[in-house]
């Protein structure tokens, strides 16, 4: 593969004049590149499968590349796999049937099991704002609800008894989620103590409230993820729905099905959950490989 690299840095720069800085770029993406498969074990790029490209689109996109050096990273693997073909060192390009830009802009931002719980004991509890915090961020975590979801929860969203979540979601269709313990235990904490001072004597049943003692807007929320990623030492960004993406995900992980995940997030078609697959293949293969037989 470095061979090949050589050869097609030495295209572009020959052949197509391509400016220095541009091609050392490119040199840096399209080793980035081999590199990620010679960890996969795929020696002959013939045998790069369209699931292969996604898996690295994920993974740099997950390193916090900006939307200028994914550009330039999509424009390096298009470029390569033209010239390998112009070549014949390949027959087929496994990008032939993938829209990268399309893929792009629909793979989620997820984070790492242990940056989620990074940032997750972030808050503490040694005030009210604080336990709300800290309830807020275990329930997105817990539950993969949407912003809008979140804030317009009320009291009577939970049954308390079950540890059960009643969420109403897009098109006003409800759908039940487990909460599991940590956020039910955070949450419960957070109403038992540090609601009452919020309300500031007002009379309201919505579960979340901010330090007016109303609900929360959707930027107001936003800002308070913000900054516990920063103040965990996160580089990447992170943002709400990063905790939705990291739910489905960790959970595909961990090996829950499709279709429970599907019914979990509200999506009304299986397909918009299936992107999540892409990032789980690589933990699947792991599994099969430790624990198979004839792995």
């Amino acid at each position: 593969m470095q061979e090949i690299l050589t050869r097609y840095l030495n295209h572009l720069l020959i052949e197509r004049g391509m400016a220095e800085n541009t091609l050392e770029a490119y040199g840096r993406d399209l080793r980035r590149y081999f590199q990620f498969l010679q960890e996969k074990k795929i020696i002959e790029l013939q045998d790069v499968k369209p699931e292969v490209i996604i898996e690295y689109l994920v993974q740099i996109k997950g390193e916090g590349l900006s939307a200028n050096s994914m550009n330039r990273a999509l424009a390096a693997l298009r470029g390569l796999y033209k010239y390998l073909i112009q070549e014949k060192i390949i027959n087929q390009s496994p990008l032939t049937n993938i829209d990268l830009a399309k893929v792009w802009m629909r793979l989620p931002d997820t984070i790492s099991k242990e940056e989620m719980n990074t940032i997750l004991i972030q808050p503490g509890n040694s005030t009210a704002a604080a336990m709300r915090d800290s309830a807020m961020l275990e329930f997105l975590y817990a539950t993969g609800i949407r912003v809008s979801e979140l804030i317009s929860l009320t009291m009577n969203s939970i049954n308390w008894q079950v540890g059960f979540l009643v969420v109403m979601g897009k098109g006003s269709k409800e759908r039940i989620v487990p909460i599991g313990k940590t956020a039910y235990d955070s949450t419960r904490l957070y109403v038992d103590n540090a609601r009452p001072q919020l309300m500031q004597k007002k009379t309201t049943d919505v579960l979340f409230l901010n330090r007016f003692g109303t609900k929360f807007t959707r930027q107001g929320l936003w800002k308070i993820v913000v900054r516990y990623a920063q103040k965990a030492g996160l580089q990447k960004k992170v943002h709400p729905h990063t905790f939705r993406h990291s739910f489905a995900s960790h959970l595909l992980e961990g090996g829950a099905d499709l279709r429970t995940v599907q019914v979990m997030l509200g999506h009304a078609d299986i397909s918009t959950t299936q992107i999540y697959t892409h990032i789980t293949r690589d933990r699947l293969r792991e599994v099969h490989q430790k624990y198979h037989p004839r792995g």
